[in-house]
């Protein structure tokens, strides 16, 4: 006899870019000012575009308020003169942003079986 378990409700597409985008966040901290930087601002970009296609997905635009602007800032092509604790004070309100959005932003499950 085989159990079969319930599928989920939900899908949190958007945990995994969201989790990944806070530790690149953290970890570009220890970075700040030197030429590793550029890739922390390369990866938190394209991780913030990312979550701005999964928010849509989900009819969850408000997100793009959030994530729109983190892509701008943190773009490498053409850096803002952002440094000191203002820059520092954005990496950590940034990987919030990205942990709460990846934590909120959900779509239904198509393949429920426990809908009745």
């Amino acid at each position: 006899m085989s159990a079969t378990y319930p599928t989920p409700q939900f899908r949190r597409t958007a945990l995994a870019p969201g989790i990944l985008g806070a530790i690149v966040l953290l970890a570009g901290i220890g970075l700040l000012g030197s030429d590793g930087h550029t890739v922390i601002l390369f990866a938190v970009a394209i991780l913030a575009l990312i979550m701005c296609v999964f928010a849509w997905q989900a009819k969850q635009w408000w997100w793009i308020i959030g994530f729109a602007p983190i892509a701008v800032v943190w773009n490498p092509i053409y850096p803002l003169g952002l440094e000191g604790d203002i820059w520092l004070g954005a990496q950590y309100v940034a990987a919030l942003v990205f942990i709460a959005a990846g934590i909120l932003i959900k779509i239904r499950n198509p393949e429920d079986r426990n809908r009745r």
